[in-house]
């Protein structure tokens, strides 16, 4: 079985690898520290809207889709042309949304003795999760995977319900109806391209 023979990144980190495609388009998950419901609060949401476009300023990109949920979020970015650096943002939007979260008096969760030792903050996870998009079809996936995902979490009825995500810019450019994935059938084949 293919499963047996690929190894465990969570086990075995020094294995750990990325994969660095100059103007590629990546999908990503980042997630809050435990799981936290941080953007549950419109201040949380504005600030890391805020943020990320403070870091498309200085480092652009082109986001294709993106979804914002209560204790993750998913993209699709496309990088420039020679440029591969995506970890540079995600580590520049993390340490800036969390100086200023924090600062604006916002929770952490607690922090281990190693974590203090590391001077790592309770707010996001340390790694994020990235996919290569290696085609159309797999851009297709991720796309429909990111606009469905709050269905997927039991916080929306339709895509359309969830105001935090992309789907709306993409009603309006004709990509997809308004009424989109919003019957069961849609559910079973979406919910097998990301998470």
């Amino acid at each position: 079985m293919l499963r047996d023979r690929v190894p465990r990144y969570d086990i075995l980190m020094s294995d750990y690898r990325r994969y660095f495609v100059p103007g590629g388009t990546f999908f990503f998950t980042l997630v809050t520290e435990r799981r936290a419901t941080l953007f549950d609060s419109d201040r949380a949401r504005m600030l890391l809207g805020s943020t990320i476009r403070r870091c498309f300023l200085r480092y652009p990109v082109e986001v294709v889709a993106i979804v914002l949920l209560p204790d993750h979020l998913h993209t699709l970015w496309t990088l420039p042309p020679g440029d591969s650096r995506y970890s540079l943002r995600w580590r520049w939007i993390k340490r800036e949304f969390t100086r200023a979260w924090l600062a604006l008096g916002g929770a952490e969760q607690a922090r281990s003795a190693a974590r203090l030792e590391e001077r790592r903050r309770g707010v996001w996870q340390r790694r994020f999760w990235e996919h290569t998009i290696r085609d159309e079809a797999d851009l297709e996936a991720h796309f429909d995977y990111i606009h469905y995902n709050p269905v997927k979490h039991g916080l929306a009825r339709r895509p359309r319900d969830w105001p935090w995500s992309t789907f709306h810019r993409w009603v309006r450019a004709g990509h997809y109806p308004i009424d989109w994935a919003a019957e069961e059938s849609h559910a079973d084949s979406l919910a097998e391209a990301g998470e």
